[in-house]
């Protein structure tokens, strides 16, 4: 166990260094190349829980200790071993024990004797006082929510009514859901094949299944072949919503997914609808990554390199349909991605508010008299949905946004939204959507 929670410590630290967890952890794993599966991937889950959970730990921590430490690593082991000591299964004498040696294993300049005397006296400390200790930080909103103030108070302000129920979903586990091409199996024929597999799963709407157990995609049946793909059920709106009703519209319509890597919605559309499909990203290494969904999809768009935000990449020939999935805070998706919260500042808003302000107009001036644009985020703080919405509807007469409608065949059980913006739960994630037609 020690190794596993030396590897997570080692990710923890470089993540409130600054660090993208999607960056940190394979770093941490590196240094520790002879790690079992079983050791990485308890490191993997010590790494992402304690991250989840950092504003609660960090506050029994700060209690423990009579001053800051001046050693990161040994702070972020102590986060990582209460971490375990609050959430997880594992033996508590243990968790000590082993945390005790992982200090031990520190490189110079640690004085070991004292690192190893502190670590065991703070855990055990925190074993007997744990009661006393939670009881002292009741009205501290960080440690009671494990969201920065600054988030929760945002949330508080802009959703009165749901503000403390988002903040419990961004902490939880969360689901694996696929997405069903049913242009190759039905629901009723994969539920059955997952069942021959004694693989446990629940059909929640449209093509939307949720795995009771989360499971390697190599192992789940059909995602090799092209039959399923892994996709938030509420990112399953996205192709649904851009209205592609075929019957009702010319053939050839022209398809434009800005920001489309890594190319789960673009799979999505082109599994729906028949389209002249463009994916554009700015990204060359992305955009190789949706190539490498598509080809697995059996699928074909044309993809471009270039800037949503700028005109210079486009032929000029206008689009019937446009996803503007922008770039945001991800505060939408924070139980997938635990590291946002701590690495995200409030400033930070403001400055993607700024880019999704010159990614709107550049993109509306592709579309064509009666075509509709898609407006798509992964947050749920109001200046980067609704409120960027309104001032481009205030700037732009040729605009119109049209009513929040989920279409009949669209998945809507367990769908919980406000004109528009999905509220987190523990079966989709904070997405916002708005529709707008040119006029």
């Amino acid at each position: 166990m020690y190794i596993s929670q030396q590897i997570a410590a080692n990710a923890v630290n470089q993540v409130l260094s600054g660090r993208n967890l999607t960056l940190a952890l394979p770093a941490a794993l590196a240094i520790f190349p002879n790690a079992t599966p079983q050791q990485r991937g308890a490191a993997q889950d010590l790494s992402y829980g304690t991250l989840r959970f950092f504003g609660e730990i960090d506050a029994y921590l700060v209690q423990l200790l009579e001053k800051p430490l001046t050693d990161n690593r040994i702070n972020a082991l102590l986060l990582v071993a209460i971490y375990q000591l609050l959430h997880d299964k594992a033996d508590a004498f243990t968790v000590v024990n082993q945390a005790v040696h992982a200090v031990s294993e520190l490189k110079k300049p640690v004085p070991k004797s004292w690192a190893k005397g502190l670590v065991n006296a703070i855990l055990r400390n925190f074993l007997r006082q744990k009661e006393a200790l939670s009881a002292k930080f009741k009205a501290n909103e960080v440690a009671t929510y494990s969201h920065p103030q600054w988030w929760i108070n945002k949330l508080r302000m802009q959703y009165p009514n749901h503000w403390q129920g988002m903040l419990e979903a961004g902490n939880e586990h969360p689901s694996m859901t696929l997405r069903v091409n049913t242009q190759k199996i039905s629901i009723n024929d994969y539920m059955q094949l997952l069942a021959r597999q004694d693989i446990e799963a629940t059909h929640i709407g449209g093509q939307a299944v949720v795995l009771t157990k989360p499971q390697p995609v190599e192992k789940i049946p059909g995602f090799t072949d092209g039959i399923i793909s892994v996709q938030d059920y509420g990112a399953q709106l996205a192709a649904y919503l851009l209205d592609l009703n075929l019957q009702a519209m010319p053939p050839n319509i022209r398809l434009l997914d800005a920001c489309c890597a890594p190319g789960g919605k673009t799979g999505h559309i082109l599994e729906l609808a028949d389209v002249q499909m463009t994916a554009l990203d700015n990204d060359e290494a992305r955009l190789q990554r949706v190539q490498s969904n598509l080809d697995r999809l059996q699928l074909k768009a044309n993809l471009v390199t270039g800037d949503a935000a700028s005109a210079t990449w486009w032929d000029g020939k206008l689009f019937d349909r446009i996803l503007a999935d922008v770039p945001c805070t991800a505060s939408g998706i924070v139980r997938r991605h635990v590291d946002i919260k701590w690495l995200r500042r409030e400033a930070d808003v403001t400055s993607f508010t700024v880019q999704q302000a010159k990614i709107l107009p550049n993109l509306w001036q592709m579309l064509a008299k009666g075509g509709k644009l898609l407006y798509v985020t992964c947050s749920v703080f109001n200046e980067e949905n609704q409120g960027q919405v309104d001032k481009f509807l205030q700037n732009n007469a040729d605009a119109t946004q049209l009513p929040f409608e989920l279409p009949a065949n669209c998945p809507q059980d367990g769908i919980k939204q406000l004109n528009g913006q999905l509220i987190p739960t523990s079966a989709h994630d904070g997405f916002f959507y708005a529709l707008l037609q040119k006029n």
